[in-house]
């Protein structure tokens, strides 16, 4: 099984966003040296509690701190830019790091309305032209726009020796069999869905044509929390939980709450209702525990690789469960 990372930036509360972006350098070399295969760093804007609104910038300065570790987007949300723009930048980073790159792509706008507003024009315009804009993009990684297009004699350059591999990011069986349809690896949040991929998944297997992927590629994405004990791995995982209840309700906190401020947290019978719902989607436990549920999404979905997303208050609480899944697993 390969393992990988998925990291959100979180900020803790009484941490500042640099203390946080400094972690997500220092959890990159842990993992690295932990065996993962790759990080990728995910693009949100305004969420209080979560500091990168640019993988493009982060990805650069962890590449200069790592030696090996494959690194990219999770994602780049495509319907704000032009795919010009995010070629450019992708090349730029596979010229400086070769081999080790990877372009994921999303179409959520990754904030509020306002936020959404205030990033790019005509945004729900963008989300319809995606499969447009996906294409194009494809073209510029690849260099092979057709003789009568529009951009057939421009390059995004710098043109790295390999190019970045691009995977496409989502939810559904309609991104599953865009990616199918392209050529491309396809990575399914799991932690963010209430969906069984199963038929997802077998779908895109079904549909996919090789393109900038010779043969289909999945990753499964899963939220998980892994401690010493399962009573310790739940405590830790609440901080995780209220601050995603909170930010639910639109009154999100600066940052990710101790255990203690979570544990005082008053819940509703909706709001614990809520809160044992997302607990579902976790993998919450001691290492046995969180292996046991990680070979079984293995064997019932047989992604190529399962990433992983841990947000906990105390930084070592989250190297340490990666630190404890790669002992059980890698």
């Amino acid at each position: 099984m390969r393992l990988s990372i998925l990291d959100q930036a979180p900020i803790s509360a009484g941490q500042t966003a640099r203390e946080a972006l400094e972690q997500s350098v220092l959890l990159a070399q842990t993992t690295e040296s932990l065996g993962y295969t790759r990080f990728w760093m995910a693009e949100h804007h305004d969420i209080p509690g979560l500091a990168c609104p640019a993988p493009e910038v982060m990805l650069p300065y962890i590449g200069a701190k790592t030696n090996k570790i494959r690194l990219g987007s999770g994602a780049v949300l495509l319907p704000h830019y032009k795919p010009y723009k995010v070629a450019e930048l992708f090349n730029l980073l596979a010229t400086l790091f070769p081999d080790r790159i990877d372009i994921g792509i999303g179409r959520a706008p990754g904030g509020s309305a306002e936020v959404t507003n205030a990033l790019s024009d005509n945004f729900l315009q963008n989300v319809w032209k995606l499969p447009e804009s996906l294409k194009d993009l494809l073209h510029f990684i690849s260099n092979n726009h057709p003789e009568n297009s529009e951009h057939a004699k421009i390059n995004a350059a710098p043109l790295p020796d390999v190019r970045p591999e691009p995977w496409l990011l989502g939810t559904s069986k309609k991104s599953a069999l865009l990616a199918a349809e392209y050529g491309m690896a396809y990575a399914f949040g799991l932690f963010m869905s209430d969906k069984d991929p199963q038929d997802i998944l077998q779908a895109y297997y079904e549909s996919f044509k090789p393109g900038s992927t010779p043969s289909p590629q999945t990753i499964l994405c899963v939220s998980a929390i892994c401690a010493d004990t399962s009573e310790q791995a739940e405590e830790i995982a609440l901080s995780s939980l209220i601050w995603s209840i909170q930010q639910g309700n639109g009154e999100g906190p600066s940052g990710i709450p101790s255990i203690k401020t979570a544990k005082e947290f008053k819940l509703s019978a909706e709001t614990y209702e809520t809160l044992e719902n997302m607990k579902q989607k976790m993998l919450i436990g001691d290492p046995k525990q969180v292996k046991e549920r990680l070979l079984e999404l293995y064997k019932k979905y047989k992604p190529d690789e399962i990433m992983l997303l841990s947000i906990t208050h105390a930084p070592e609480d989250r190297i340490k469960s990666y630190e404890l899944i790669a002992e059980e697993l890698l």
